[in-house]
């Protein structure tokens, strides 16, 4: 029995692995479509700004108050946690310093898996199995070109000045939070802050941003390409596509430390 329950877990994970390398390995080839179509001009400004408005400009309410909640948050937490000798204005680093190289990029990330990318598979993904692709095909119109281009190109655009928003507005609204729960001002916050910001912290911050913004869209156009199975297929690639962005979203995350922060 133990011997059976062995082999399945080796098989599933053998499973896994083989569809995660299928998947990087088409993610892959529609990454260099993409910077092949670009550097040929042949996706349309219209569509891009189009889809700037839809993916960038619509998001920043959304955006901005997670943001916001997020530096409250913070800065609660860290009062609660430094009720020692330590002094009130280190407050200002670990806001700072906690919103823009970390909580900034990656909640504002999380957001737009959930605003955006879940939307542009469920798009994608509804035009495949509508055989609105096909109809493009069959018309000579590249549907990396007119459909995929557009949105990864968009969301590269929107994502570094998302972050950089959300940076400040929860850099902003920790602050507050700090002044009325502390009774820390904005000169010894700003004055904590200045401490241990180094920098390139918000270079670190948009690099992030920017690597996040291929990243989305890239899987979203990916898994909306690939759906099957009607509109039963649609939701449940969906489903994998949002998994599968999170997961990504943290890898990359994790990754950042080791190569920019050492």
């Amino acid at each position: 029995m133990n011997s059976g329950f062995s082999i399945g877990i080796v098989s599933s994970v053998e499973k896994k692995t083989k569809l995660l390398a299928e998947h990087a390995g088409q993610i892959g080839i529609l990454f260099f479509n993409l910077i092949w179509a670009s550097l040929r001009f042949r996706v349309s400004a219209k569509a891009i700004f189009r889809q700037v408005h839809l993916v960038g400009i619509q998001s920043v309410p959304i955006v901005l108050l997670a943001a916001g909640l997020v530096g409250i948050v913070t800065s609660q937490q860290g009062g609660y946690q430094m009720q020692s000798s330590l002094p009130v204005y280190i407050m200002g680093s670990i806001v700072v310093e906690s919103v823009v190289l970390e909580m900034g990029p990656v909640l504002t990330a999380i957001v737009m898996i959930g605003r955006v990318g879940a939307r542009i598979t469920a798009e994608l993904g509804t035009m495949r199995v509508s055989e609105q692709i096909d109809a493009l095909y069959s018309v000579g119109r590249d549907p990396v070109e007119v459909l995929a281009a557009p949105r990864v190109l968009a969301m590269v655009i929107s994502m570094p000045v998302l972050v950089a928003l959300a940076n400040m507005v929860g850099i902003l609204t920790g602050m507050i939070s700090a002044q009325y729960t502390l009774g820390l001002g904005a000169e010894r916050f700003f004055y904590g802050a200045r401490l241990f910001w180094h920098s390139y912290d918000m270079f670190y911050s948009l690099l992030k941003a920017f690597f996040f913004g291929i990243a989305i869209p890239l899987i979203a156009v990916h898994m909306g390409l690939r759906t099957r199975g009607g509109a039963e297929g649609v939701g449940r690639t969906t489903t994998e596509s949002v998994v599968l962005m999170i997961l990504t979203i943290l890898v990359i995350d994790a990754m950042f430390p080791p190569l920019f922060l050492q």
